[in-house]
């Protein structure tokens, strides 16, 4: 690993601590808390471990949403930021290059006509999707044809309640509602894959030069591997590739 400078170390804990702000919603990266209430999961995992090469205390700052930890930035509630990587969200904070992907895919109801992702992009084709999530973000910057409905509320619930033609969502939570929602479908392929990274306040240059250098060591010497391993996550999440 990487060895951290003082002017990264400052950078990234100025405090003494690294602030380090999770996303709660995401259930793959946190998949839960201990009996002390303490957040676990790979996301929490590699805070740990930048912590440590850090020699400094961690904190994880609990967010409910992405959008939720966007906002905060540049307002000293956080120090690293593990979320996924998005050109809007570049506009306030800067990140490393991706440690894990996520499958980002399509639901649709019982008798849909709808056979691949190739076929939701079309006129008259509704797309329920949380606003501000990664993937929705994707959507935002990339959808033409079809009419996107963004819901700050449950994107479940308006697909289901509007009969609307499409859910987006991560694949892990579209494996679930396959059960529930009976008769429906998640469509063959992937839409998108949100790109898990480390997010870091605008204007440390440094810090972020020791980020990526670090997040390519843990990817390359299967650390981050073993994260997602050690809590069951594999089939479904898996290591980005090494930057290029």
């Amino acid at each position: 690993m990487p060895e951290p400078n003082a002017n990264v170390i400052e950078q990234l804990a100025p405090t003494g601590t690294l602030r380090t702000a999770l996303n709660m919603n995401n259930s793959l990266l946190v998949v839960g808390k201990d009996d002390a209430g303490v957040p676990i999961g790979p996301s929490p995992d590699l805070a740990a471990s930048i912590a440590d090469a850090l020699g400094v205390q961690l904190q994880l700052v609990e967010f409910k949403s992405p959008s939720d930890v966007t906002v905060a930035a540049g307002s000293d509630q956080w120090d690293i930021a593990n979320i996924g990587a998005e050109p809007q969200r570049a506009a306030v904070m800067d990140f490393t290059s991706a440690y894990c992907e996520i499958e980002a895919n399509y639901l649709v109801p019982a008798g849909s006509p709808l056979q691949s992702v190739d076929d939701v992009d079309k006129p008259g084709v509704t797309i329920s999707a949380p606003a501000g999530s990664a993937y929705s973000l994707w959507l935002e910057n990339n959808i033409r044809h079809a009419d996107l409905r963004l819901v700050k509320g449950s994107a479940v619930e308006q697909f289901t309640r509007n009969g609307l033609d499409v859910l987006a969502g991560l694949r892990s939570q579209l494996v679930k509602l396959e059960q529930e929602i009976v008769g429906s479908r998640i469509l063959p392929g992937q839409f998108t894959t949100v790109q898990q990274a480390v997010a870091v306040n605008k204007d440390r240059e440094e810090a972020l030069a020791w980020l990526i250098d670090f997040v390519e060591a843990a990817k390359s010497d299967g650390l981050v591997a073993s994260f997602i391993a050690a809590h069951g996550v594999a089939d479904q999440l898996s290591v980005a590739p090494a930057k290029s």
